[in-house]
């Protein structure tokens, strides 16, 4: 068992020097980010310090995050059995990206299945190490997910994950995540449902209460605009202020979604407002899932 920092390997130096990448807020280059590089960082204004920036937000988002994770987003059956569903027989490999403390490979794991997490938090990771040992984990963005070198009967990501990813970078993710699959392999995600989202001026998410009420944890949407969206979380404990923080968010329309999946050589298999699978609407729920199939008989 290992854990991976944003490489194939632990490297004391490399993992020093995303840290001072993070704290100089500049552009990655491809040694630590492979193919993040700084001729497509600065291909448009969106990349560079600005995407350096992003994901440092979203690692210190979860880092603070983590000790309430299990309490605020507990394993739910409801997910695991929808996923099962589209992983095959047993034995088969699966991947879970944006995988947080990891209930959900260790599951998997559990029933007979090989599975793969990763996350790019590295508490996360750790407590996904340290609490569930037979399955792999690795810390790393999902959107190097080619670095894994090995194929995929199922790959998901759950809780708006991908929204992180700027249009471009997830087009990218998109491919590998193709590559990566097993002909006639799946590939599940769960976002917010923008089409929704983006008719409003703000949206508050419920908020969400542990320890009788004691711990709650607010999320909303203050400014809401067609290229992005500013996620602002809150956790209170107590009565006391735990943490305060914003991240962007890219929003997609569902049409976009499909476009994008069409050009990489996706089917839409299924499309639901929840893993409970009611049917979808798009003018009026605030969650979506959607099912992507790779052909079989597909090799790239």
């Amino acid at each position: 068992m290992k854990t991976l920092y944003l490489s194939n390997q632990l490297n004391t130096q490399r993992l020093t020097g995303i840290a001072e990448c993070y704290k100089r807020q500049v552009p990655h280059d491809t040694e630590i980010f492979g193919k993040n590089r700084i001729s497509e960082l600065h291909g448009t204004a969106l990349w560079g310090s600005e995407y350096s920036i992003i994901r440092k937000e979203v690692m210190s988002l979860y880092s603070e995050f983590a000790p309430w994770y299990e309490q605020l987003f507990p394993f739910r059956e409801e997910v695991y059995l929808f996923l099962c569903e589209h992983v095959g027989t047993s034995g088969s490999s699966i991947l879970d990206a944006g995988c947080g403390p990891g209930h959900y490979c260790a599951r998997f794991q559990r029933d007979g299945f090989r599975s793969t997490g990763i996350d790019l938090d590295s508490k996360m990771i750790d407590e996904a190490v340290t609490s569930f040992p037979d399955s792999e984990f690795f810390c790393m963005s999902i959107e190097d997910v080619a670095s894994l070198h090995r194929s995929f009967r199922l790959i998901s990501s759950t809780g708006n994950v991908v929204a992180h990813l700027p249009p471009a970078r997830f087009s990218a993710f998109l491919q590998d995540v193709y590559a990566a699959l097993e002909p006639g392999g799946c590939w599940i995600f769960q976002v917010v449902n923008w089409d929704y989202i983006l008719r409003l001026a703000e949206y508050r998410f419920p908020v969400k209460t542990v320890d009788d009420g004691s711990v709650a944890f607010y999320r909303r949407y203050p400014v809401i605009s067609q290229e992005r969206v500013i996620f602002d979380v809150e956790l209170v404990s107590g009565g006391q202020k735990v943490f305060n923080e914003q991240t962007t968010l890219y929003p997609l329309t569902v049409d976009n979604f499909l476009q994008r999946h069409r050009d990489v050589g996706f089917s839409l298999t299924g499309m639901y407002a929840g893993f409970d699978k009611t049917p979808f609407n798009r003018d009026r729920d605030s969650g979506l899932v959607m099912v992507f199939m790779k052909e079989r008989g597909s090799s790239v």
